[in-house]
């Protein structure tokens, strides 16, 4: 049987955790932060796990973890 392949995409943008869960980092904090506040701009720097309903398809994209 053929290996699997990892999304290459999914691979750079989201870490599974030891327990299994997908971390991935917010998007919108790159540029144009001026009018933004300062609460939303440090919200956004804090990582976001991944729902356990959408898991199921990053498991199959991220075969062998990331």
């Amino acid at each position: 049987m053929p290996k699997l392949k990892t999304n290459k995409s999914a691979k750079k943008r989201i870490r599974i955790s030891k327990r299994g869960k997908g971390k991935h980092f917010k998007a919108g904090r790159r540029h144009l932060l001026m009018g933004k506040r300062s609460k939303r701009k440090r919200q956004l720097g804090k990582p976001a796990f991944i729902a356990e309903g959408e898991m199921k398809s990053i498991r199959k994209i991220l075969p062998y973890g990331a």
